[in-house]
């Protein structure tokens, strides 16, 4: 079943931005990956089997402080 998770992460530049998209690409099951909110603070992540606390776990380590917002089922 496929999910959408949504996390807010601290990103200060473009850099950080292009650093979170990558990582959020590279994990296992992940089909979409995009940014969302008024300030494009919000990776939005649609795949399957997707691992939502190693994700934030990972993208913390990478870019900077992740806060995991919500975990959906999507049709």
């Amino acid at each position: 079943m496929k999910q959408k998770i949504v996390m807010k992460v601290q990103m200060n530049c473009q850099k950080c931005r292009t650093q979170a998209l990558m990582v959020a690409a590279n994990a296992d099951g992940v089909n979409h990956v995009g940014l969302e909110g008024p300030e494009k603070d919000k990776v939005v992540v649609i795949g399957d089997g997707v691992d939502c606390v190693k994700l934030a776990r990972r993208l913390k380590k990478k870019v900077g402080h992740t806060e995991l917002v919500s975990v959906a089922d999507v049709k």
